[in-house]
């Protein structure tokens, strides 16, 4: 249980450690993943126009993400800011969101944010990642559930 907690707490200080752009955060399936750009050191957000967010550290596989962004005294260009090709949608909430961005492999997600930004302008993020289960795992669990019915009914045969 405390390994569990260091490696949370290492992650949560790698992510704060990162620059504003071009920064890569390790992903964990079914963990608090964040990033920020309020780091000291970083050469600003959106500078140049662009912020270049590498997510890696997965095995290779079918991962699902989500990925929420909120943010102050800047915007976001819809059309060019994109997660692996998907774009986003700003939603009611005034939140930047990537819907069910899925990949194959262990290659990393790239989040690619355009826009511009004021003075003091700043964001953070959080990324929900979850694994995409292969068809022979429904295949196991629907054999599964066929033999336990089997087994009910015929015990109640005997009954």
């Amino acid at each position: 249980m405390k390994l569990k907690f260091a490696v949370a707490g290492l992650l949560a200080a790698a992510s704060f450690s990162a620059l504003a752009s071009d920064q890569t955060v390790d992903l964990t399936v079914g963990g608090d993943n964040f990033f920020n750009s309020a780091v000291p050191g970083g050469d600003g957000v959106l500078s140049g126009g662009v912020d270049v967010i590498t997510f890696g550290g997965l095995d290779a596989g079918v991962y699902n993400l989500v990925v929420t962004i909120s943010g102050q005294k800047l915007t976001f260009n819809d059309a060019l800011s994109n997660l692996n090709g998907v774009t986003g949608k700003y939603t009611e909430d005034g939140k930047y969101r990537f819907y069910g961005v899925e990949a194959t492999g262990s290659s990393p997600f790239t989040l690619t944010l355009f826009g511009n930004a004021d003075i003091g302008a700043k964001y953070s993020g959080e990324v929900s990642v979850s694994a995409v289960p292969e068809p022979s795992t429904y295949g196991m669990l629907l054999g599964g559930m066929g033999i336990m019915a089997f087994l009910a009914r015929r015990k109640s045969k005997q009954a």
